[in-house]
């Protein structure tokens, strides 16, 4: 239920079948949409599509039913399914019950993608064979005859996907928490749903495991005496090598990534070595281009206030900021103060992009802002005031789901705006 754009669902509807599963494929969403979730499962035996629409039926007569995480709780097509005695599951569940290697499962609000990320280079540096997927990586289930004992799996666990996670789900050997803000309460109904979704790693864990809290976030400290394991704790962060990604932020995440590393063998030796080669993640302030002296940073990830921030404080030149997506239902109150304090100007588009404006015109200052419908004229209204110098960064602090499929279809449309930059600068 729910095929979705990054590879889960289609990964579990291939494992399914190719394990003799009778597999219906349903989604909202119509074929034209899921072209690329589709052209993954062209050569697997699957018994059905049926898009466009859920049908009553096909959740009355099933044995189990693997539930994309976007699908909200409550949903009534998953309460008949439940009604009429099937499983519900999803499929990191279905990966967690048969993955033979050690896991590492890694959860925030902001953080876990380049968390788990640094954990999957140091293991490797230390010489294990290290698997990166989850929330990140994407599925593994077609990797299980590869995966050994001996191997780690690092695991970028949502707060929907850990929500989905039945009472007697295999939780990882060492579990990563590295922020929490509020975040997808759209979709939680309530902030203490969404807390409790991302402290379930932490209530299924055993005497033998790890939990590695940031401690630096006093929010995530409160939350040890929920842990069942053992604490794994962070290194200080002056004690942590020079890094290539900028900012506190992401010398909190080397922390918690040396912290996990060390739970599981890794020597400090290997870790800083691994840690100052770290590279980053693609949309998470990644340098595009330098066109004029003026710099353009994709953080198209950033689907939060609190990310948004760090990148606004992590950046070293005048900024301009481009900012606007889908309403998740945040306070925005701490990010229009820090725009009116540290940028140059901003552009707002989107469905939040008037709103925003006026929170931001609130402050006092000489910040230039406007309010605009799309990227495309956020980014003219930027390039149009930048000077060499500068820096134009795309850190939407919202979800993409207004305009665009996903955060990485925001960061390609993106790209080929700053690409139609260059052409122009270049004639």
């Amino acid at each position: 239920m729910g095929l979705g754009h990054f590879g889960g669902g289609a990964a579990v509807a291939r494992w399914l079948a190719s394990n003799g599963a009778e597999v219906t494929v349903t989604d909202r969403a119509d074929s034209e949409t899921l072209a690329p979730a589709l052209g993954q499962l062209r050569d697997a035996p699957i018994a059905r599509y049926h898009l466009g629409g859920h049908r009553e039926a096909d959740f009355r007569n099933l044995d189990l039913l693997v539930v994309n995480p976007a699908v909200q709780p409550g949903d009534r097509f998953v309460e008949t399914a439940r009604r009429s005695g099937a499983r519900i599951t999803t499929e990191l569940e279905l990966f967690l019950e048969r993955c033979p290697a050690t896991v590492v499962g890694v959860t925030g609000s902001n953080g876990k993608s380049t968390t788990a990320a640094m954990i999957d280079t140091i293991l490797r540096a230390a010489g294990r064979t290290s698997w990166l997927g989850g929330n990140l990586g994407g599925s593994l289930l077609d990797r299980l005859d590869a995966i050994r004992p001996r191997d780690c799996a690092v695991l970028e666990m949502s707060s929907f996907q850990l929500d989905r996670l039945g009472p007697a789900a295999h939780m990882p050997h060492v579990a990563v928490v590295t922020s929490f803000s509020p975040n997808h309460l759209d979709w939680h109904g309530s902030l203490e749903h969404y807390r409790r979704a991302k402290q379930r790693m932490l209530f299924g864990q055993s005497a033998g495991d790890f939990a590695v809290l940031n401690t630096y976030d006093a929010a995530i400290a409160a939350w040890a005496p929920l842990a069942r394991a053992r604490f794994a704790a962070l290194p200080s962060l002056d004690a942590l090598p020079a890094l290539r990604v900028p900012g506190r932020h992401n010398r909190v995440n080397a922390a918690c990534a040396a912290a996990a590393a060390a739970a599981l063998g890794c020597s400090a030796e290997v870790i800083g070595r691994a840690l100052r080669r770290f590279r980053g993640l693609p949309q998470r302030q990644e340098w595009v281009a330098t066109l004029g002296g003026i710099e353009l940073y994709d953080d198209s990830a950033a689907t939060t206030p609190e990310s948004t921030i760090a990148a606004i404080r992590s950046c070293r030149r005048p900024a301009w900021l481009m900012v606007g997506g889908h309403d998740k239902g945040l306070d925005h109150a701490a990010l229009t103060a820090a725009i009116a304090q540290r940028c140059r100007g901003a552009a707002f588009y989107g469905a939040v992009g008037e709103r925003l404006r006026e929170q931001t015109a609130a402050h006092r200052g000489a910040l230039r802002i406007t309010a605009v419908e799309t990227l495309r004229g956020a980014l003219s209204w930027c390039w149009r005031r930048a000077r060499p110098g500068d820096a134009i960064i795309l850190s939407p602090a919202c979800s993409s789901h207004d305009q665009f499929r996903n955060y990485r279809h925001r960061s390609q449309v993106f790209r080929g705006l700053v690409d139609g930059l260059r052409k122009g600068y270049n004639d």
